[in-house]
């Protein structure tokens, strides 16, 4: 049983006695400023160990040292570690009913991807899964004809409720260490689309799209929003008179507010949507919030001839639409920034993965350099002609 000081600059974890650290951090003076985060460090009778983080106070670094020494002492350390008891099913529980979880717009999504981690998994001790349990998973799923991204967002989810069970001292280090050495199948943009929808195509779709959901293919084609920012979006969000839908951050998937404007089109389509007196969502059917987009957007696309989904060729989703805002404004020619500030982009990198260039810039491209080419043969030749009459 030891206690450990992790110094502030390069987080290494150190003997107390030390005064300078190998990085050249003054200790003592971090110490003074309570700069200094304080670790008990100690090992299980299997052999295990583990370090667990006290305070920024060396006497209560001391403290929860001498109770521990108590506790195993009365081979009653065990008793402190809930993973040694807890199954996934049970951490599952516990990370559902976390009301900053609940709050995730993707709370739904991720409900899925842990009930198909826990089908395998649920009944499990949390610290006994290894290494080659997770690689025996994606094999599994592999063999099922899941996409490699389907199978990261799995383990994803599992691996950040694991995470979120270790800040709250739920879980060891070891068991974090398992599921940090399974690497994604998908390295950066690999799953990035390109799809982006024609005015043509939009055009077509609307005719085919019945009315509740050809309000929110013209809010999603004119905004960018995201589908659950739609479907979420109630009417005093919405300002007719200033011309701006506004989000708080409780809205978007980012967590920052947001200020979109109106084009004329949109607002057209706002102004002709009644309101229900009983609910303040701005789409509904039926009286309801609408939850479900693709049965009707299904036979809108096939109607408009419009291949549907990820796995057809050049197959349209709902989410394309924000790459067709994101590419529309660009070759209209609005700076980036203000693009960025409007669809909520807070990285360049996830800026460009929503940017597609189409074959329209390319045409467009050669075009440029046609004239281009021309204009200096014209000025090669103007300049040969002014030589040969000097």
């Amino acid at each position: 049983m030891s206690i450990l000081a992790e110094c502030p600059t390069c987080k290494k974890k150190q003997a107390v006695r030390n005064r300078l650290c190998k990085c050249g951090e003054d200790l003592v003076k971090a110490k003074k400023s309570e700069r200094v985060r304080y670790w008990i460090d100690y090992y299980f009778s299997d052999g295990k160990r583990k370090r667990e983080p006290v305070g920024f106070s060396i006497k209560d670094a001391q403290a929860a040292a001498g109770k521990k020494k108590i506790q195993k002492k009365e081979n009653r350390l065990f008793d402190i570690l809930p993973e040694s008891k807890m199954t996934f099913l049970d951490l599952t529980d516990w990370y559902l009913k976390l009301e900053k979880v609940k709050s995730l717009a993707s709370y739904s999504i991720i409900q899925v991807y842990l009930k198909k981690f826990n089908s395998l998994f649920g009944n499990m001790v949390v610290n006994r899964i290894n290494p080659e349990d997770l690689e025996n998973l994606i094999e599994k799923r592999k063999k099922e004809g899941c996409a490699d991204a389907t199978i990261d967002h799995e383990i994803g989810a599992a691996r950040t409720m694991v995470f979120k069970a270790f800040d709250n001292d739920k879980v060891g280090g070891d068991t974090i260490k398992k599921f940090k050495k399974i690497k994604k199948l998908n390295k950066g943009n690999a799953n990035a689309r390109n799809r982006i929808i024609s005015h043509a195509e939009f055009s077509d779709m609307l005719k085919n799209a019945p009315l509740h959901l050809r309000h929110i293919l013209n809010m999603a084609y004119n905004t960018g929003m995201r589908k659950g920012e739609i479907l979420n979006l109630t009417w005093e969000k919405v300002d007719m008179k200033k011309r701006f839908i506004y989000l708080e951050a409780s809205d978007t998937k980012d967590k920052e507010k947001r200020s979109i404007p109106i084009s004329d089109g949109l607002y057209d389509t706002l102004q002709n949507i009644p309101r229900a007196i009983h609910n303040n969502h701005a789409f509904l059917y039926k009286g309801k919030p609408i939850t479900d987009l693709r049965t009707g957007l299904v036979k809108a696309c096939k109607d408009a001839k419009i291949t549907y989904g990820r796995k057809g060729k050049g197959g349209f989703v709902f989410h394309d639409l924000r790459h067709t805002f994101n590419t529309n404004m660009r070759k209209a020619g609005v700076p980036e920034s203000v693009i960025m500030e409007i669809t909520g982009h807070s990285t360049r990198s996830m800026f460009d993965r929503y940017n597609t260039v189409d074959e329209g810039d390319l045409r467009a491209a050669m075009d440029s350099m046609k004239t281009f080419s021309a204009n200096s043969d014209q000025n090669s030749d103007q300049a040969r002609i002014i030589k040969q009459k000097g």
